[in-house]
Formats: structure tokens, sequence, C-alpha cells
């Protein structure tokens, strides 16, 4: 089960059922199934105060993951995503209509047991958002 939650913003997610199926074919190449997975789409400000109360960190994020997996074939989770920070990043980096799929695939492949602390791990993450974006 894939749910998509909007806190304090409006997200203008377009195709949620190809969407679900995408994300599916995601974890189901990755070796995993999706039990119960939760977007949660929301506002710096209130990303920010989950990062500091969740994390003890004071900075703005585009993205925070939770992972609630029992079983490790299995996802369970919940994943905030700050709008305003994917549009602004999408702004940056000139990647506007990707981005905020980008940022969506990003947080299930943490899930799917994925790093992006070293810039090996970086990069291994950016290329499997940039293989599955493809795929969308």
């Amino acid at each position: 089960m894939i749910n998509f939650f909007e806190e304090d913003i409006a997200v203008p997610l377009k195709e949620k059922r190809a969407l679900k199926a995408w994300l599916k074919q995601l974890a189901a190449e990755e070796g995993k199934k999706i039990v119960e997975l939760n977007y949660i789409f929301c506002s710096d400000s209130y990303l920010l105060e989950i990062n500091k109360q969740y994390l003890n960190h004071n900075t703005l994020t585009d993205i925070i993951t939770f992972d609630q997996s029992e079983k490790p074939n299995q996802i369970e989770g919940d994943i905030y995503i700050s709008y305003e920070r994917v549009l602004e990043n999408g702004r940056t980096l000139k990647t506007e209509e990707n981005e905020l799929y980008r940022v969506i695939a990003h947080g299930l492949l943490h899930l799917c047991g994925y790093k992006d602390k070293s810039e090996e791990e970086e990069k291994t993450m950016r290329e499997k958002e940039n293989f599955y974006l493809t795929k969308r």
C-alpha cells in the first residue's frame, strides 16, 4: 500500500496510479516488496521541525526517510518531502521537470538500503535515481 499525504502544502501529483506502479516496480527490481509506504509532502518549516525533533539537525532538507521495516525484503516507512525545497532545488539544478520524482525515488532507494553519506554512496544513489527515472 502506497499513500500520499499533504500536510501544510498542496502538491500537484499527477497520475498517482502510474506513480504507484513505478514505485512498486522500483522496489521489485531491488528485490523488495512494499508493504506500507507513506509519502508526506510538506513545507520547509514543517520538515525543519521534524529534522530538529528526530535528527537533532537545525537545517533545511528536501527529504527525511523513516524506515519501519521489520523484514529485510519488505518495505515499510514514512518519507517526508519538503515540496518547497524540491521546487527550489529543481530551479537551481535546472531539473524542475524530474526533481520531484527524483526525490520520491531517492526516499524509496533509502528504504531499499542505499545510503548517500560518502562520495561513492552518493554516486551510486544518483546512478540508481537516473536509472529509475528513465523507467517512469
